[in-house]
């Protein structure tokens, strides 16, 4: 799929939207209300992600450029080459795209979302390198980004803040269902990607690992929920997830100097890349942020939702969980967007209302796809996404329909 006909198509039905609407009800400002919003969503795309950015891209490239001369991205390669050899058949063993993405996943599961943006670059940055067309998604590249997208984040720290912020009565209630709701969308995205690409997820090495990363994760959870208090959860969450980044810099550093690097001036060869990923990514993110901002303030997110209300009512069916599928929606598209839709819902319906709680939920069982889409695509130039899109979005679904059906177990 190529992203000239998303691109278009969110314009087009935005403006659909807004013509309907006044038609339908007389509103005239909604032209100057879509019309704001773009100007809005090309400035923020430019002061608040792509320059601050630039500073966090340039401090992690650095020391990434450190880390692979210490040794330690190969290392990583080495270890996890086993299972990526399977699911990432196009990248050889040991390669350093493996220990990238690895540090990647590995930020994005503890959360620590600053980290994880520059190590996911640099992963698909040295996919790059291996694809043989360089404006067209590579296999590999497709199945980094819908693993990316799917989520998966061990701790919902950010959500559990919120909802201690509005008063909620134990915050870190949503912890367990947000978790396996973003797992089932992960295993979902691998098995939509593996599909696609005829990846044989039987292998022994691949349900050992699977198997493996699965059992982790429910030890994880009965440690927290058996073991730990609702306030400890926070402090170890805050406590771990920093001091494994410390950890690593660490081990950067170490590495570097026992191996007689000069630490310093690798550092400034890795964080020269930081300025100008920063500025290659800006056209693609202001098309694709201005666009989602069409779609958004036309009110087309506000159509569906009325539509699956209707729909859910004819069939005789709940429909107690749609006042939270804004987050939903928008979840796919905007980052902050969901956030505010989430925050909105909580102030609604109250933080431990059946609404506001699948409204967390729901920001922690996905990403961000059609972003990720453009900052991670549009890092590298690539314009032809082929079925990236459609798998992200696949592991998104998914996830979302996991969440309701674990918001019912849980809350309902």
């Amino acid at each position: 799929m190529s992203l000239n006909y998303i691109w278009s198509g969110f314009f087009l039905v935005g403006f659909a939207a807004a013509i309907l609407q006044w038609l339908f009800t007389g509103d005239t400002e909604i032209f100057k209300k879509v019309i704001d919003g773009t100007f809005d969503s090309a400035k923020s795309a430019v002061m608040e992600i792509a320059l601050p950015l630039a500073g966090i891209m340039t401090l992690w490239l650095g020391l990434m450029n450190v880390g692979e001369k210490a040794g330690a991205i190969g290392w990583l390669a080495k270890i996890i080459s086993p299972f990526f050899s399977r699911i990432f058949p196009e990248v050889p063993k040991d390669h350093p795209a493996t220990g990238h993405m690895v540090m990647n996943f590995s930020a994005n599961l503890l959360g620590l979302d600053n980290a994880a943006t520059p190590f996911g670059l640099k992963a698909m940055e040295s996919l790059q390198t291996l694809n043989p067309n360089k404006d067209t998604a590579s296999n590999a590249q497709i199945m980094f980004l819908v693993l990316h997208t799917s989520g998966l984040t061990l701790i919902p720290l950010a959500i559990m803040a919120q909802r201690a912020i509005l008063g909620a009565a134990d915050p870190s209630d949503i912890f367990i269902p947000c978790i396996i709701a973003t797992y089932v969308a992960t295993l979902v995205g691998i098995i939509a990607v593996s599909i696609r690409q005829r990846i044989n997820l039987f292998d022994k090495v691949v349900l050992g690992w699977l198997g493996g990363m699965t059992a982790a994760i429910g030890g994880l959870i009965f440690y927290f929920t058996h073991y730990l208090s609702r306030d400890q959860i926070e402090v170890v969450s805050k406590v771990a997830s920093n001091l494994i980044l410390i950890a690593i810099i660490s081990a950067f550093l170490i590495g570097a100097l026992r191996k007689r690097v000069n630490v310093y001036e690798a550092f400034i060869e890795g964080a020269k890349g930081g300025i100008q990923t920063s500025l290659t990514v800006i056209p693609y993110l202001v098309g694709m942020l201005v666009a989602i901002s069409v779609i958004r303030n036309a009110g087309v997110l506000g159509m569906i939702m009325d539509g699956a209300n209707w729909t859910l009512a004819k069939l005789g069916l709940a429909t107690d969980f749609v006042p939270s599928l804004p987050t939903a929606l928008m979840r796919p598209f905007s980052g902050s967007g969901s956030r505010a839709l989430m925050i909105d819902a909580m102030k609604t319906y109250g933080p431990d209302s059946f609404v506001g709680r699948l409204a967390c939920m729901f920001q922690g069982s996905a990403d961000t796809t059609f972003y990720i889409v453009a900052l991670y695509f549009g890092s590298v130039g690539i314009r032809k996404t082929r079925y990236a899109i459609s798998c992200g979005l696949i592991a998104d679904c998914a996830g979302v329909l996991a969440a309701i059906a674990v918001a019912y177990v849980f809350f309902g």
